[in-house]
């Protein structure tokens, strides 16, 4: 698997973690467009998670990783796109089992639960993981909204 360009946005409460998880990124080769914010002021989470994942739903940026203060914010933004499939990952394991079995393509964090070691580490793994296919493949097809 071969990722290149990454997307990546956080809110005030994220802001420290992604400036972090940019720069590690930024060192290991890969091609990184952030999207915001630019200091830890008071800010509105959804005008940075839209940019980003707009971003990667239009296939400029292969992933995404998005942070703010739980997570859960730029995560349920992230999702109202029909291209993303965003994953709130807390741990190595979540966000390995995001990207084997959903094949997610944004990785949702936390900047207040979260220490600079464990938010590079689940984001490493994020972007390593490749997708296992098979069954599983046949239920992410059933996730985009089909009206009944």
């Amino acid at each position: 698997m071969n990722i290149n360009k990454v997307a990546i946005a956080a809110d005030h409460a994220g802001f420290w973690i992604k400036e972090k998880i940019k720069d590690f990124l930024i060192s290991q080769g890969y091609e990184v467009k952030d999207f915001g914010c630019f200091s830890d002021e008071s800010n509105d989470y959804p005008d940075f998670a839209h940019l980003a994942t707009a971003a990667v739903e239009n296939g400029k940026y292969d992933f995404g990783v998005l942070v703010c203060g739980t997570g859960n914010g730029m995560n349920m933004t992230a999702n109202k796109y029909q291209g993303v499939r965003a994953a709130l990952c807390y741990n190595e394991q979540i966000s390995r089992l995001s990207r084997a079995h959903n094949n997610a393509n944004i990785c949702s964090l936390s900047g207040r639960f979260l220490n600079e070691a464990e938010a590079i580490l689940i984001v490493k793994t994020f972007l390593l993981t490749p997708f296992d296919g098979g069954r599983h493949k046949r239920r992410i097809d059933k996730i985009p909204l089909k009206r009944i």
